[in-house]
This record gives structure tokens, sequence and C-alpha cells, in this order.
């Protein structure tokens, strides 16, 4: 079979961390694909998509089958792929491979006197070469690491790490205008390096650092409608203020507008002068600290001559709809993943299976949407709050197709174009290796999709 080296600018986006670490965390390549086959002429079947990074000096590549890992709760989606080594060059020396989650909770400019705001949680760790005998039992290779082994040649070993259940989510906190460096959060990090033991401090020159994200989708199923009542007692009145709130489902995704039921039965004798109605982003910060960050991410009010006067009632729906395009000011608010507004969105909801290991999930997002009833400087406030989950969609599983795979891009519902969680589409049929496989330079693709180049 005839082989073809072609090279052409990638569509990847640069990765959006600090210029300053762009070395080792993907971030300043000069984006390169590189078909390794002819394309089929017949079936015209698009190539597989396999992200790779060098080590400095060369002597090692990291190849990556994709770079966000789901949470099903239950477990984690495992991290596989393969290690291309120089052998004349590692020698008698080791290939390690881990895994960590790193928890930022200071900015990097006050890191003084060796003492640092960062707090490393190693989550997984393995010899990837040589293989030690026996260390546990033979485990089968996945497809992507079968073909990646066919391709590369003798001198590549596959690795396979698997995140225990409970460990934090990808999320970061914007930080305040002016402020410079990596924003406090919770970051992962494949890192793979040359080294005598594991403990070994690795070496820039021979290591391979590759930032990934563990993310969740929305479950499948509705829970509950929200829904509240509250009521307030004033003094020289024979009845009460009532309020009823509810939402008409539990679960919205990301940009998804929120409608608010409310109605008002205003028995006593002050007037409801004004109705407030906001979406509040609640942060919990359960790693080394116990702070609670709260912002306001979305906010409507009633018209001005919306009063609800004694022995009234009022029933009225509001729209709200939280986005990260209207709040790209508000320090500390949570975001997914990245901090680059073209990059990333509101924080998704976490979503809590054993209350006991909230210890363990970083930094906790909840929201509720709040009803407030302003009375006036004497009357107070009568106030009520629904909580509420926002994720994003779980994408609809593509059945596998011998003659053409899809796009790692797909539409949504609104017409953008979302990135795949699985960017290795694979035919369903088994290959003879006339598959085309494009390495692409690792670089964090927008989440929105890739852009035209």
């Amino acid at each position: 079979m005839d082989f073809t080296m072609q090279e052409s600018e990638s569509s990847i986006s640069d990765f959006s961390y600090d210029s300053d670490d762009a070395n080792e965390l993907g971030e300043g390549f000069n984006n390169k694909s590189i078909n390794m086959d002819a394309v089929d002429s017949v079936s015209k079947r698009q190539a597989t998509r396999v992200f790779k990074k060098s080590s400095p000096n060369g002597k090692i590549t990291v190849y990556l089958g994709k770079r966000d890992f789901v949470d099903h709760i239950t477990h984690v989606d495992p991290i596989d792929g393969v290690v291309l080594i120089d052998p004349d060059y590692v020698k008698d020396r080791k290939v390690f491979g881990h895994v960590l989650a790193a928890f930022r909770y200071g900015r990097e400019d006050l890191d003084v006197l060796g003492l640092t705001f960062r707090k490393d949680l190693y989550l997984a760790a393995e010899q990837i070469y040589p293989v030690l005998p026996g260390s546990q039992p033979p485990r089968e290779l996945t497809r992507l690491q079968e073909r990646l082994v066919k391709k590369l040649g003798s001198n590549a070993f596959p690795f396979y790490f698997e995140l225990p259940p409970h460990c934090p989510a990808s999320v970061t906190l914007q930080p305040a205008p002016g402020d410079t460096g990596k924003p406090c959060g919770v970051d992962y990090e494949l890192k793979a390096f040359v080294g005598e033991t594991q403990d070994d401090k690795p070496h820039k020159r021979n290591s391979v650092r590759l930032a990934i994200r563990k993310i969740m989708y929305a479950p499948s199923r509705q829970g509950e409608q929200p829904s509240v009542e509250v009521s307030k007692e004033f003094m020289m009145s024979p009845n009460k203020l009532h309020l009823e709130a509810s939402l008409d489902k539990e679960l919205y995704h990301h940009g998804e507008n929120i409608a608010v039921n409310v109605h008002i039965a205003n028995n006593s004798n002050r007037t409801v002068k004004k109705i407030k109605v906001s979406v509040r982003q609640f942060a919990d910060i359960c790693l080394f600290s116990t702070a609670q960050y709260k912002c306001t991410v979305a906010e409507v009010e009633s018209e001005e001559r919306c009063s609800v006067g004694p022995g009234f009632t009022l029933s009225k729906v509001f729209s709200l709809t939280p986005l990260l395009a209207n709040n790209k000011d508000k320090w500390a608010l949570a975001l997914d993943g990245q901090l680059k507004h073209e990059d990333t969105n509101l924080a998704s909801s976490t979503l809590v299976a054993d209350p006991s290991q909230r210890e363990n999930l970083g930094i906790i997002v909840q929201y509720k949407v709040k009803v407030k009833l302003c009375l006036g400087a004497l009357g107070g406030d009568l106030a009520a709050e629904l909580p509420f989950i926002l994720m994003h969609p779980k994408p609809e599983e593509e059945t596998p197709v011998p003659t053409a795979r899809p796009s790692p891009t797909h539409k949504t519902a609104d017409g953008d174009n979302s990135l795949d969680t699985n960017l290795i589409q694979l035919d369903g049929e088994d290959d003879n290796g006339d598959d085309d496989i494009i390495f692409e330079d690792f670089a964090r693709l927008r989440l929105k999709g890739e852009t035209d180049a």
C-alpha cells in the first residue's frame, strides 16, 4: 500500500493556559496534521484523530485519543494511549506515567519562601517502560492502542489509567481584573517522564505534560419539578402574604431559558412594591478551605407599576438565561475547565452521589433561583429559593458506519458546533490497517468546535 506524507494547517486553537507555561501544557505549537495513509478512494473514510505531544528533546512522545474524560458518577472514563520512546536514550532507565489533579487556591505571584498555594493530588501512577512482569494481569489493548502500536512499531508502549471515583471536577474561578498567572481551581494533567524511580523529579527536557479535563454530562432523566411556598405575617395584619414559586423542570442545559412561575396572594395589609427574580451560583470550596462564593449570574425585576396591593393576587412568569457572556467581570465566578471566555462557560452543577465524599470533590457548584418580594423599608422582604441543575447535555451516540465516519464536531440544537467527547471515530468492522490516522500536535480545541483555518 502507498503511503503519503502531507502537512496542512490544523484548525485547532491554542490551549487556554498562560503563555509562560505554553511549553509545558501544549500551547504555542505549530499545529500540523500528518496523514499516514492514502485516502481510500472507494470508501472515502475520514481519518482517525490522535493527539500527540513530544518532550523538548524529542525522545519520548505521548499519543492520546481524547482530552475530555467523562465522569459517570460510578466510574470515570479510563485514560488510555501510547508512549513512543527512544530506547538508545532511555537505556537502563524507566518511563513512568502519572495522572494528577492540581488544586490551586492562591495566586502564583504570592508564592514565596518555597510555599505555594497549590496542592497536587496523585490519582494514578504506572511504570510504562519496561513493563513489570507479573505486576498486574495482562490487560487487553484497546483498539486505538492496537492500531497505534502497529503504526509506531516495537518502541511504542501502551498505558492505561483509571481515575478513582469522587475525584474533583475540572473547575476554575474567574480572577479579578488585573490578576496574572493561572487562576484558582482544579485542573488535571497527564505526565510521562524518564527517570530511575517514580519519585524522581522530572526534567523538563525528557518529560511530557498534557492538560486534560474531567467532565460530567447531564443525567438522562429529569428530577422532580422544583416548587416552594412561603408566607409572612405582619403585625396588626389579620392574614399573611403568601408566595408560591416553581420552575417548569429541574434540569436545564447551558444557554437554555429558565421560566420561573410566581404566584402572589397578598392577604396582608402591606403592599408588594417590587418583585426580583435572580439566578445565583454557589461555589463551595471543599479542599483545604471552607469558603463559599456566591454570584448572581442572571437577574430580572418587575415593572415599576407591577405592585400587589392588599387583597390582590398576581400570577406572572419571569424568564432568565444565565450566560458567561453577561458575567465576565465577576470575580470568583466558577467556570467549566478553562478560563478564556470563548473557550468555556459557567461551571456545570456538581452531582453529589455520596455526601460523605464532598471533601474529595474540590469545588462543588450549585445553582438556585431566588424570588424576592420587596415591601419597602418597614415591611421588609419575603424570599424563596428553588435549586436546579445546570449542565451540558450528553452527546448523542453516533452509530458507526463502515463507509463514512462522522465529524468530530456536531451541531447542537441551537445550531452551534460542539466538540464530540469521543474524538476517535472508528468503523464498526475490523479494519485492515487501511484507515487514515491523523496525528495532531496537542493543543486545546475550543469547546464550541473547531474554527475555520
